[in-house]
């Protein structure tokens, strides 16, 4: 299992456990599963899918280290 933190600049949008992530990155989607090589990558618009739940980003990176997945992202704010 990987440990996955989401940050927003507004609040922490999920932290906890899921089998895998798959982001929007520069170069293109990729998937991050258990043992994964470290890497710090930016991620462009699009959405971020972990579990049975989707985030659509603006952009921003992510950091894989040791089965911990911390992700950073700019989300659109809602109109009020």
């Amino acid at each position: 299992m990987l440990k996955l933190k989401i940050v927003s600049p507004e609040r922490i949008e999920f932290s906890g456990e899921v089998e895998s992530v798959k982001v929007p990155g520069s170069q293109g989607n990729f998937e991050i599963l258990n043992d994964h090589a470290p890497i710090i990558s930016t991620l462009q618009k699009g959405v971020v899918e972990y579990g049975n739940e989707k985030l659509e980003i603006l952009g921003g990176f992510v950091e894989v280290q040791k089965n911990e997945v911390s992700l950073c992202v700019e989300k659109e704010e809602m109109q009020k």
